[in-house]
């Protein structure tokens, strides 16, 4: 069976308009724009109020994504939702962004996989285009990590923002599209980065609540020594599988989680920072939503055009990793 060639035929993306920036977090904890920008790069961020939940981030970027792509809701057929910020443990924020969206053909599911969530959702939804089974896909990065992190612990909360981006997939010409992917994880580093209570080990309590084990919590030195690595490593893999090399590189989209991490897989790939995409000084980490933001970003800015090499590389809690070159068009 010969698989059809698979890409992105539109993007969109959702922030909230709350913008919070270091001199705000001043008079919240004890840090500084300084300490913040310098071992950072994060300028601000931005909150979702009170009462918003992911889907509603979802479904507006979704709508954006649609519009540019040129698809109705009916001609959805799939919805995946990569967030770690669910609406509620059940049923699946997908399955209430395909109500908003009035997408009823669509099968509708959440995928768990942290900051390279989007890439794993991007991957799953391109083997069910390429083998025929679905025509249209729709998958979203969400996460509103605000409603997820300590106010009082400067180690965390001064890293993430609220945010949600939307990717269409669809068939496209031969030589278009995804190239080739890479995912990965290394579960003994799960202690790493986690958030220890309200699943079936910990289930939700009174003690939980009281000790704030509901709140991430993060090995920043270890998580650190694991990113600059692999970000390096799945950026030359995901290449290497699709035969080419980092001289063929036209635009690097990397996780927007720390300059300094970036820096150093720009570095270590000898990538001139002018093919680098960098929006973190402006929303900080929004996790799943971080490349799909990006992307959109750099799409509205001209600085993909068509025919040129797009590579997304990720790393998060699991630890996983996750890498796609794609070849920019239609």
């Amino acid at each position: 069976m010969s698989l059809r060639p698979v890409g992105i035929t539109g993007l969109g993306m959702a922030v909230p308009d709350r913008v919070l920036t270091n001199f705000d977090l001043e008079r919240m904890v004890e840090t500084s724009d300084e300490w913040i920008q310098t071992r950072t790069g994060i300028r601000e961020r931005r909150i979702a109020e009170a009462g918003e939940a992911s889907s509603d981030y979802a479904v507006r970027a979704a709508r954006q994504a649609m519009e540019q792509a040129g698809v109705t809701p009916d001609q959805v057929d799939l919805i995946i939702c990569a967030t770690v910020t669910p609406d509620m443990p059940m049923p699946a924020t997908a399955a209430i962004v395909q109500a908003a969206l009035g997408a009823h053909r669509a099968a509708a599911f959440d995928l768990s996989a942290a900051c390279p969530g989007w890439i794993y959702g991007v991957v799953m939804a391109q083997q069910t285009i390429a083998t025929g089974l679905y025509n249209c896909a729709l998958v979203i990065g969400v996460e509103l990590l605000s409603k997820m992190v300590n106010w009082q612990d400067r180690a965390t909360c001064v890293l993430f923002g609220d945010a949600a981006g939307a990717a269409v997939l669809q068939p496209v010409s031969e030589g278009r599209g995804i190239l080739a992917s890479v995912l990965g994880a290394e579960g003994a580093g799960a202690c790493h980065l986690y958030t220890p209570a309200g699943g079936s080990r910990r289930p939700a309590s009174p003690e939980t609540v009281e000790q704030g084990l509901h709140f991430i919590h993060m090995n920043g030195p270890e998580v650190f020594k694991f990113a600059v690595r692999v970000m390096n490593e799945a950026t030359v893999q995901v290449l290497e599988k699709a035969g080419l090399g980092v001289d063929d590189i036209d635009l690097l989209v990397p996780h927007q989680a720390n300059i300094r991490i970036i820096d150093g897989a720009v570095k270590r790939l000898a990538i001139p920072p002018e093919k680098v995409v960098v929006n973190l000084d402006r929303y900080g980490n929004t996790s799943s939503a971080s490349i799909p933001v990006a992307l959109t970003e750099a799409l509205q800015e001209g600085r993909v055009r068509d025919g040129d090499l797009v590579v997304c590389v990720s790393f998060g809690a699991g630890l996983v990793w996750g890498a796609l070159a794609m070849r920019w068009g239609r």
